[in-house]
């Protein structure tokens, strides 16, 4: 079977990168993760960034860029990242103020081909990456999630599917991820335990059929495997994301 590379969102991982950037990302390529998803830059100057992955062997895949920070300089933002070799960059979250049935909502909706045609200057896609929230329900009764996404050609707006809210959600994440067949380039493996209080794990001690969502990765053509995990109970945060390769390495990923 074919192996996707596999990498960590750094935001797993923030408190850590933020006390010493290059130990904690030697430290997750020698756990033999292949890349990283940035979210934010830690202080260093996007030449610094790319100049500490390149010698440690790590490829800066994406980056989680805020919209608002987009929205505020979008040149300067997509050259940070141009600079530092990202293939993506993931609008991450809306705040609630923003989010369907708002004026603001609106907004983004026309900022979105904006924001995506200075990326494509520079061959770089952009992505949205979603949470719970978007599996509300539109006016016409389809999620808020298949309502963005049905508002642009793939083009211009390309998904990044995080499987833990979609199953969180109620919804089952392999048949969802294959509605967003080669409009995938990035799939989210989050675990977490199904149960109250809500906790995240690390892959391979909750209720996700990892199995399962790595052959439907491959199946609608992704082509990277990002490993995040919001918070941490139990294990520090370069402890779970050890775990959670070694789970992988356990499935021969």
């Amino acid at each position: 079977m074919k192996r996707l590379p596999v990498g960590v969102q750094v935001y797993s991982i923030r408190e850590d990168a933020e006390k010493n950037f290059l130990k904690t990302m030697t430290d997750i390529k020698n756990m033999g993760y292949d890349g990283v998803e940035l979210a934010g830059l830690y202080g260093y100057t996007p030449e610094k960034i790319k100049e500490m992955l390149e010698g440690i062997g790590l490829i800066p895949i994406s980056a989680h860029v805020p919209y608002e920070e987009l929205k505020n300089d979008l040149k300067g933002t997509v050259e940070k990242y141009r600079i530092i070799g990202c293939r993506y960059l993931v609008i991450p979250y809306l705040v609630e103020e923003k989010r369907y049935g708002t004026e603001a909502f609106d907004q983004f909706l026309k900022d979105v081909p904006v924001i995506a045609e200075e990326c494509n200057k520079f061959g770089i896609t952009l992505l949205y990456h979603n949470h719970d929230f978007e599996f509300a329900r539109t006016k016409d009764g389809s999620y808020v999630l298949d309502f963005i996404y049905g508002q642009f050609p793939e083009q211009v707006l390309k998904a990044e599917i995080d499987t833990c809210w979609v199953k969180y959600s109620g919804v089952e994440p392999t048949a969802y991820m294959k509605q967003y067949a080669n409009r995938c380039p990035v799939v989210h493996l989050k675990d977490y335990n199904g149960a109250d209080p809500f906790e995240f794990r690390a892959l391979g001690q909750g209720v996700q059929d990892i199995s399962s969502l790595l052959e439907t990765s491959i199946e609608i053509g992704a082509e990277w495997i990002i490993v995040e995990q919001d918070e941490h109970s139990g294990h520090s945060a370069m402890e779970d994301m050890r775990l959670s390769r070694e789970y992988l390495r356990s499935l021969n990923w």
